[in-house]
């Protein structure tokens, strides 16, 4: 496997700040540079001592890089492929931290050199908060990585981002694109337009009295618009059925609780508490969770 010697990241938000946090913790001996386009964010990553270097060049922070990892909005992945593609090292590394991956995995195909090799990646980790002053080295702990990989994944470079994301504290597993972005469309997109949905549909001035199951349910609503907006048009045919599948499971509902169909409306609501019972029971096992 490669031997990480430089890891770079781009974009010091949340997660990307949390990157370099981990990797300062976690893995001695490794230089962490970290980038981002605006001044302001590069000089309050400086005062957080965020990571090893702060780069006020892009081209300069990939010079010396075995790993990029792009920890931007992902409407701007194409583009940071194309700046950095003749930069980087013949080896190294490139993954991003989307929530999509069909997308980022086309354009590093057409973007990236030849002399690189690109890996999907997506730690299911995060909050509804942003930027690096809000960044932990402990995000990762107890989290599961995705790594997306197609037939033309180089096998060596899967390896060394199943280690180096182990390193961080997470659970590592594989699949392709298509199977990624069709699975969290249902498990991270659509929770978001539901949430949004719910407090879109209510009253601002009655949702003062919202207590705090609403609170809970639509916490994800705070997310950024601009970011969420991308994750939602680069997986816009599997939200768009989820949607549809949601859609279908209120409409169950709505015609039961017209109908006075109190068995019905159990039935409902039991499969539902069973199915999440499973599924609290199943992460707790796995420890992705504590009781």
């Amino acid at each position: 496997m490669k031997e990480l010697r430089q890891i770079t990241v781009i974009g010091l938000g949340l997660l990307g700040g949390s990157i370099t946090l981990r990797i300062l913790r976690s893995l001695p001996g490794v230089k962490a540079v970290g980038y981002t386009h605006r001044p302001s964010t590069r000089a309050k990553a400086r005062r957080l001592a965020a990571a090893t270097k702060i780069a006020d060049d892009i081209h300069q922070s990939v010079s010396g890089a075995d790993l990029v990892i792009l920890a931007t909005p992902i409407h701007t992945f194409e583009k940071i492929f194309s700046t950095i593609g003749d930069t980087l090292p013949t080896g190294c590394i490139v993954t991003d931290i989307g929530s999509t991956k069909v997308s980022p995995h086309r354009w590093a195909a057409k973007k990236l050199p030849k002399t690189v090799h690109y890996v999907g990646s997506h730690p299911i980790a995060g909050s509804e908060q942003r930027g690096v002053e809000f960044a932990r080295d402990d995000l990762f702990d107890q989290t599961t990585c995705i790594l997306t990989t197609t037939k033309k994944t180089d096998r060596r470079a899967v390896q060394t981002l199943k280690r180096f994301w182990a390193d961080l504290g997470c659970c590592v597993k594989l699949m392709t694109p298509a199977a990624h972005d069709r699975i969290f469309a249902n498990l991270s997109h659509l929770p978001h337009v539901v949430a949004a949905a719910l407090i879109n549909s209510n009253n601002s001035k009655e949702l003062k009295f919202a207590g705090k199951g609403f609170i809970d349910t639509s916490r994800i609503a705070s997310g950024p618009a601009n970011i969420w907006a991308d994750v939602l048009l680069t997986n816009a045919d599997n939200t768009a059925r989820g949607i549809d599948n949601i859609i279908g499971e209120l409409t169950k509902l709505k015609k039961a609780i017209k109908g006075q169909n109190k068995k019905q409306i159990e039935n409902l609501l039991e499969a539902a508490r069973r199915k999440r019972r499973a599924l609290i029971n199943y992460k707790i096992k796995k420890r992705e969770i504590i009781s």
